[in-house]
């Protein structure tokens, strides 16, 4: 087949690109050969749009045990000789296409991501995005996305132990299904997605390759529209039983001594494994593609170079030791097959029945070696002036804040997420501390250590579209914050980030900002960038989603018993507020939800002080001054506030402190840095000395059950609880989608 810039357009490279093509290799490549490049230079595994504001993050710290994208995931000391291997990455152009497959596949790779370093997952942790709750699509890709999750990790073994969704008309048709796993393994077995010695067999393990996923990474890094659905086979399917054995059959043949490094097939295939293990060990490989097991009868050369069918890894052997790896997998009735050997030129050169099919640069495929990095234009959007414009003296006080409130904890965004979680397994394995017993962050042991890890994901992406710097603080802040409420020290961050199309320069402003805002608030708190994912092209014909770097982070704590807890534990406990009330309405759920207003400011924020802030909460905490600790966040103060009084279904005797502030922004503004706490009446002295010179409201008690707010009675905390609860099984009565008969 002759090679034109037209076929090479067909698979998404450019006319520039391909002349580069030809620049590497020395001459046209042929039709497997741009299927490489097809792959390897799409957006999703060459970051060419994004890799040169990537670097500017911080990604060094003194715990990091491998540096920032060196590995499959990241890896950090966590003491007692053992670390933390955590990720979190996307599947969304394929959660849009077929939503459980998307999402089951999108939970099966990035826990391929962990174990293939050597560490079992522990936990699984996810973010969510979907469009307007009240429509049918939107119930249908929630419920099939909720169902793949669920499947996966729960066939697989791993409890799902925390996570956000939020509901927001501009992930209509482009969902978001960002996926993060936690691993842990003793520091020094760590096993390196690196090709070496020359001569060293290379096996392919795991399932058996089929014609699923083929152009996966390509279709990742396109805009979603009308025609996408045309691209079903470009969805994985995922078996988590099979991805069971992977794993065990992986830790165990890891402790053969055979395995000299292994990657998981994921993005673009067997051509991402070979070139990239290749690339980093300076090496190359000949691979003999007619030895790949194979599900399905005359698979072409391009089809097994780029097909990303699920639960399979590339593995390099010390030579000589091929029959206990062999042994291994055959115990756990996997295929395993000796395809090609290392060696030493770093050329990739694969083989159908002896015929050369397709002979390439290692390098020159990759990120960081030979792929294009691009600098794209970007200018301030123009919807700013929208948001300069807002004055929140145009929005009248309302008379009934009860019936607001009312309204405020039914919003999707706040409501109990119940219906999605009870379909998770969060118990498995016996590790997650949080299902009865809730904190900010999932607290889940750190076993065989008897330290424990506080894990959160995090981005209120409508923050982040009012303001891209301050709202990739606010997201670095909020998880650092959930850390911190939850006994935990913040220590490391994976991103994901997910954005439109780079080539419109207001979406890739968005990008830049958020970027330099995510950075800063790193080094604030030192939790330094570990690795992740950028998802661009999430984008269809009506416009971009809202720019969402989600967060995913981890912190440390010495003992579980150091966890603190969200609820209230006992009526005539003191309520506090450590930090300041502001007249802020900006970009919260009431303004937005209830009042409607669409473009409005990021609300208050300051990064010292949120440091401080968290800096004193810890300090409380380990003095075993408070009893519990919430975070205000979505809905405000009085959400933060009920939502503490359900566990145990105590109610709250509370006054507004500050007058000189509008009602409606006390209660339902989302005005940062504060956190609400209860201190024991014997413990207030010592509370009040060391509180020192943080600013703190005292707000009231903790009653029997009654909620009373400024004095008047707003009922029993039973009927707040069933409002809270089933806000949003209420949504979907009536409407027969998958998801309402799942949760219902």
């Amino acid at each position: 087949m002759e090679v034109t810039v037209k076929t090479a357009a067909q698979l998404r490279i450019t006319a520039e690109e391909f002349e580069l093509i030809k620049q590497k290799l020395g001459r046209t490549p042929n039709f497997n050969e741009l299927c490489a490049f097809s792959g390897m230079w799409s957006e999703h595994c060459s970051y060419k749009n994004s890799i040169r504001w990537l670097k500017t993050l911080p990604r060094e710290g003194k715990k990091m045990l491998v540096k920032a994208g060196e590995e499959n995931a990241g890896l950090m000391d966590i003491g007692d000789g053992y670390g933390v291997v955590f990720k979190i990455e996307s599947h969304n152009h394929p959660s849009a296409i077929e939503p459980f497959q998307g999402a089951a596949t999108g939970v099966g790779g990035i826990h391929r991501d962990i174990f293939t370093m050597g560490a079992r997952p522990v936990a699984s942790l996810n973010s969510l995005r979907f469009g307007n709750l009240k429509e049918a699509k939107t119930q249908h890709l929630l419920g099939g996305v909720v169902h793949g999750i669920g499947h996966y990790g729960n066939c697989f073994g791993v409890p799902t132990v925390g996570g956000e969704i939020y509901f927001e008309q501009c992930y209509h048709t482009n969902p978001l299904v960002n996926a993060m796993s936690v691993g842990v393994l003793k520091n020094g077995e760590t096993i390196s997605a690196t090709a070496a010695g020359i001569g060293n067999p290379v096996f392919f393990v795991g399932s058996a390759t089929g014609k699923d996923g083929i152009g996966g990474a390509s279709f990742a890094s396109a805009d979603i529209t009308a025609e996408s659905t045309e691209e079903l086979p470009a969805v994985q399917v995922g078996d988590p039983f099979q991805e069971k054995k992977l794993l065990e059959a992986c830790l165990e043949v890891i402790k053969t001594g055979a395995v000299v490094g292994m990657q998981d097939m994921g993005a673009a295939g067997i051509i991402c494994s070979t070139s990239e293990m290749s690339a980093k060990g300076e090496v190359g490989m000949r691979i003999d593609l007619d030895k790949v097991p194979t599900r399905q009868k005359n698979m072409k050369a391009w089809e097994l170079l780029l097909s990303e069918s699920q639960e399979r890894m590339l593995m390099v052997v010390e030579k000589g030791k091929e029959e206990a790896v062999l042994q291994v997998f055959e115990k756990w009735d996997l295929p395993c097959s000796e395809i090609g050997e290392v060696t030493g030129d770093g050329m990739l050169r694969f083989y159908m029945h002896g015929e050369l099919e397709a002979e390439l640069p290692a390098y020159d495929l990759v990120l960081g070696g030979g792929a294009p990095v691009y600098e794209r234009e970007y200018k301030k959007p123009a919807y700013f002036e929208k948001i300069k414009s807002f004055d929140p003296s145009t929005i009248a006080v309302p008379d009934d804040l009860k019936a607001v409130a009312e309204q405020v904890i039914s919003i999707p965004n706040i409501a109990s997420k119940r219906a999605v979680y009870v379909q998770y397994d969060s118990m498995v394995g016996a590790g997650n501390t949080s299902t009865n017993d809730p904190s900010d962050a999932a607290v889940v042991l750190a076993k065989p250590t008897n330290k424990a890890l506080a894990l959160t994901t995090d981005c209120n992406s409508r923050y982040v579209y009012a303001d891209p710097y301050q709202g990739a603080m606010i997201a670095v802040s909020e998880a650092a914050r959930n850390i911190v409420c939850s006994g935990g020290q913040p220590i490391g961050i994976t991103n994901c980030l997910n954005f439109g199309n780079p080539y419109d320069p207001e979406v890739y402003f968005q990008f830049v900002e958020a970027i330099r805002g995510m950075g800063e608030a790193c080094l604030k708190f030192d939790t330094p960038v570990t690795g992740g994912n950028v998802s661009f092209y999430n984008q269809n014909p009506d416009g971009p989603v809202y720019p969402t770097p989600t967060i995913g982070m981890v912190g440390v704590l010495e003992t579980v018993n150091d966890k603190m807890t969200m609820y209230y534990k006992e009526e005539g406990d003191l309520i506090f507020l450590i930090g300041k009330s502001t007249d802020d309405l900006g970009s919260s759920e009431y303004l937005h939800k209830i009042c409607g207003v669409e473009f409005s400011t990021v609300p208050r924020f300051d990064l010292d002080e949120e440091f401080t802030l968290q800096q004193k909460v810890a300090e409380l905490i380990r003095a075993k001054i408070i009893s519990s600790a919430h975070d205000v966040s979505e809905g405000g103060l009085f959400v933060t506030l009920i939502e503490s009084c359900f566990h145990r279904e105590l109610g709250i005797d509370v006054v507004a402190s500050d007058y000189n502030i509008r009602k409606d922004a006390y209660w339902f503004g989302e005005s940062q840095s504060r956190v609400v706490i209860t201190v024991k009446p014997e413990n207030l002295g010592a509370f009040k000395k060391l509180i020192g010179n943080q600013s703190f409201e005292e707000l009231g008690v903790v009653t029997a059950g009654s909620v009373e707010v400024d004095g008047m009675n707003w009922g029993h905390i039973q009927n707040w609880k069933n409002k809270y609860d089933t806000a949003i099984e209420n949504l979907m009565a009536g409407l027969e989608s998958e998801f309402a008969l799942i949760a219902l």
